[in-house]
């Protein structure tokens, strides 16, 4: 007995900024996406305080933005699942992407199912983000304006933070575990020649410290095993983010930190899978440029669809 699927135009895997903007782009060019939000449905933006540098919000909550995007989505001719994708065939054309034991066939994909930040698995670490703690330093670094701050971090990401925040703090110490950094060399060289930021070699945090917000770090040295006490207004962790792309390993090129690996934007080595916004960028890591992406992924299927009069 043959069993027929109906085949979906486009299936859109993760709903924050790039998965709403990629349901809104394809909704509005007439394709029906079926979009699976996942169970934690939102992305990044749903665990981030204020927001102060979206366009068009001068300030709002980050999950209350995230909100807003899922109420536009919601006036398209938009399909949504609230759940998990559990495993992808793409190996097989047309594609399948199974929710469960549930199978959906699609001619396209696009991947927004973004990254998590590395954290540093401390007890008040969650308790105080936003309230001092902080993984972005380009969304929170306005607040701490002549505030004295940490960052924690030995790669690009943490020599970026500090740099960024030493045009706007009182000043910038800047934390890791080695004696040396995994930055690029160039980036390196930035850092040791500003005098605004003063560097803690082979040291970690052990606690931070705070109620109602941060007040200060206990910072151990991993040498002499000494621990010591740091005033600080602010700690912001760069320590990289984990895309989530473990659904793709041996399908799709991912690059060695996980990233899935584009050309031409948002194309994958697989026809018709495109992936957008963190998912993808190991740079900018901003929710307007996600958004964009996920638009720019929207606009590369329709017109992948096109080209192949599946539309």
């Amino acid at each position: 007995m043959q069993i027929f699927f109906m085949v979906e135009k486009v299936i859109i895997i993760g709903s924050g900024p790039a998965g709403c903007a990629a349901a809104i782009y394809c909704a509005r060019d007439g394709l029906k996406p079926l979009l699976i939000r996942g169970f934690q449905a939102g992305g990044q933006l749903t665990t981030t305080m204020a927001v102060e540098n979206y366009p068009g919000f001068p300030s709002i909550l980050g999950p209350s933005l995230m909100d807003k995007m899922y109420e536009h989505v919601k006036t398209q001719s938009c399909t949504v699942l609230d759940d998990d994708v559990s495993k992808v065939d793409l190996n097989n054309y047309p594609y399948t992407v199974y929710v469960d034991e549930k199978e959906y066939k699609t001619y396209s994909i696009i991947i927004a199912s973004g990254a998590n930040v590395r954290w540093l698995g401390l007890e008040n670490e969650k308790r105080l983000v936003g309230k001092g703690v902080s993984n972005c330093a380009t969304c929170d670094g306005p607040f701490f304006k002549n505030k004295d701050v940490v960052v924690v971090g030995g790669g690009d990401t943490a020599m970026e933070d500090a740099l960024y925040l030493s045009t706007l703090a009182k000043s910038v110490t800047l934390i890791h575990r080695k004696h040396e950094f995994r930055a690029s060399k160039v980036m390196q060289e930035r850092v040791f020649s500003n005098p605004s930021i003063k560097i803690i070699w082979d040291s970690v945090v052990e606690d931070i410290m705070g109620k109602e917000k941060i007040s200060g770090l206990k910072i151990k040295d991993l040498i002499s095993g000494k621990s010591k006490t740091v005033k600080t207004d602010g700690l912001f962790i760069a320590i990289g983010h984990t895309p989530n792309t473990d659904l793709f390993k041996g399908q799709l090129d991912l690059d060695e930190e996980g990233y899935i690996e584009t050309k031409d934007f948002t194309k994958t080595n697989k026809r018709g899978v495109f992936a957008a916004g963190d998912v993808q960028d190991r740079v900018y890591k901003q929710a307007v440029i996600a958004a964009g992406w996920g638009a720019m992924a929207a606009i590369d299927v329709r017109r992948f669809l096109s080209e192949k009069q599946l539309i």
